[in-house]
């Protein structure tokens, strides 16, 4: 065995061993990165070369965004914003079958719109609405079940910090066409929510007779106006070239800020804990990022990239059927790793292989995306079920049958953006962003 085959072996099994023992993904993945590193080269130079790769791998103007982003959210989560969202989405949803619980995934793809974290819709719209559809009679697990399943609507409709991270991994993909390939996506996954959401409202007898009258409705878009222009001031400002991603994500938090003191819903004694909560949730990001760049060059070293795809080619040269394979592997990854590594790791393995028949970069990052969204409704890691679980005070077990239809259509919708390039890249061509 080769000196690099030998590093890249270590790597992988010192990855998985340590992840087998509840280490951190971050540590693992820097423990094996190093230890593999340390094997191709001296002491000394493996050290100078850890280093330069952790730097490089973070120097990026692009990821400055994700820390605004992130910030953003939470001064929303904070600042009444969310709430006012609420009852933007009541107007949609308040007629349909299960008024409330559709009022809650809509809720979570505005809110995930602006806040780009699925956690934090689910969080967030599952407080504020929870209770009041449990004084309407719906069941504790129909409610949760609704909010979980569509939470990750917010990690595909733009903005979304994992679309940042993909961008910067695969090198100068436009995260502006990212963006805008995520709104189709990410609204059939709330649309296939509410469809499944409607026909258990019926068998359940969850039918709303509520009906506003015009100035309800004119007070409602008063107050909810200045939130929801948000999306347009930041991904217009971006998609008519004002600003960068990252500029926007500066404004996004500027706006959010002001509109949280005009609401009066959050003071300046509030902000050191608001901004703590956001360095911590960006901290772990960067981390995984820098550690990523030593495990990228590892790879590159080992030639772990082409070992695969020699092997998928291998197995098959039909495209449908490799891209059949690589959505396996990429649910079965999220149900145990969250999706900020699992892109960092799975890019530049996959990302080579799609390209050599012309699939566009835009395209696979989407799918992706919303494969490893999957993930975050299933455990054992599954961070929007467990958060949406302690949010609506329900166990995995009890709701976890519920969830099947949910993710019956969900797959489909998989299929639909992996196999139909339509669904992801209609909006950038469009647009010309592509």
């Amino acid at each position: 065995m080769t000196t690099t085959a030998l590093a890249g072996l270590v790597m992988v099994l010192l990855i998985f061993v340590t992840l087998a023992f509840g280490f951190p993904i971050g540590l693992s993945i820097g423990m094996g990165s190093f230890a593999a590193l340390y094997i191709i080269m001296p002491k000394q130079a493996s050290l100078i070369v850890a280093a330069q790769k952790m730097f490089q791998s973070v120097n990026s103007f692009s990821l400055l965004a994700i820390p605004f982003f992130v910030l953003a959210g939470n001064l929303m989560n904070s600042g009444g914003i969310a709430r006012r969202l609420v009852g933007c989405a009541k107007l949609v949803a308040h007629r349909l079958p299960g008024a409330l619980a559709q009022t809650n995934i809509v809720a979570n793809m505005l809110f995930g719109a602006m806040s780009g974290s699925g956690v934090a819709a689910a969080v967030a719209m599952g407080g504020i609405l929870g209770p009041m559809e449990k004084e309407e009679g719906y069941s504790d697990e129909y409610t949760a079940v609704c909010n979980i399943a569509s939470g990750p609507t917010g990690m595909m409709i733009p903005p979304s910090n994992i679309m940042i991270v993909y961008s910067t991994v695969a090198g100068s993909v436009s995260i502006a066409a990212l963006f805008m390939a995520g709104y189709v996506p990410g609204i059939l996954w709330g649309l296939g929510c509410m469809i499944v959401a409607g026909v258990m409202a019926k068998k359940r007898g969850y039918v709303s007779t509520e009906r506003y009258d015009f100035k309800f409705v004119m007070k409602t878009l008063w107050e909810g106006i200045p939130s929801l222009l948000m999306i347009v001031i930041v991904i217009g400002g971006i998609l008519g070239g004002v600003f960068t991603a990252t500029e926007g994500s500066a404004i996004a938090v500027v706006y959010s800020l002001v509109l949280s003191f005009i609401y009066k819903n959050v003071k300046l004694k509030d902000l050191p804990l608001i901004i703590w909560s956001s360095v911590k949730t960006t901290a772990v990001i960067e981390y995984l990022v820098c550690v990523s760049g030593i495990m990228g060059y590892v790879m590159t070293k080992t030639g772990i990239p082409a070992l695969v795809a020699n092997a998928l080619l291998d197995m098959t040269s039909n495209k449908y059927l490799i891209l059949l394979i690589m959505n396996i592997i990429l649910l079965v990854v999220g149900c145990f790793m969250d999706p900020t590594p699992a892109v960092l790791i799975f890019t530049p393995i996959f990302l080579p292989i799609v390209q050599t028949w012309g699939m566009s970069a835009v395209h696979f990052g989407l799918m992706m995306v919303m494969n490893l969204c999957v993930g975050t409704l299933t455990p054992p890691v599954g961070a929007i079920l467990f958060a949406g679980c302690r949010t609506h005070k329900v166990k995995i077990e009890q709701i976890i049958g519920m969830l099947l239809p949910f993710f019956i259509v969900i797959l489909a919708s998989l299929l639909l953006v992996t196999y139909v390039p339509w669904f992801t890249m209609a909006i950038p061509q469009a647009l010309e962003l592509v």
